[in-house]
């Protein structure tokens, strides 16, 4: 079976930091794009950021741009975000997601291999 676990949530302080993980197991995760989304309370999921399989190429919400890192250690079959001045509006559930490509964007629809989802609250 593919799995993703998303690991690294918790709470922080606005202005803070946190780094998540995706581990994946079942398959390569090499071979596959990934992405990051996330659900605030009330919301609809959206997407935060996307890499590469190579981890060549990445994209980010305009509302993480410059605040947020995502990056891939395919040796560890592992994905991270680096998340940098959090805020509030950044609480929410992170869930990461694969694609079968080398890249895919921001669309829901172009993942299959979904995580459970890691807490992320942004609160003093």
């Amino acid at each position: 079976q593919l799995q993703l676990v998303e690991s690294g949530g918790g709470l922080v302080q606005p202005g803070g930091s946190l780094r998540l993980s995706c581990a994946a197991s079942g398959f390569t995760l090499e071979d596959y794009a990934i992405g990051w989304f996330r659900q605030a309370p009330g919301k609809e999921r959206e997407g935060v950021s996307c890499i590469s399989s190579s981890g060549g190429n990445t994209h980010y919400a305009d509302s993480v741009k410059g605040r947020f890192t995502i990056s891939r250690d395919n040796a560890k079959n592992t994905v991270y975000l680096q998340m940098n001045s959090l805020k509030p509006e950044d609480t929410a559930v992170y869930y990461c997601a694969a694609a079968e490509a080398d890249f895919a964007g921001p669309s829901e629809t172009q993942y299959a291999y979904w995580g459970q989802g890691t807490q992320v609250t942004v609160s003093s």
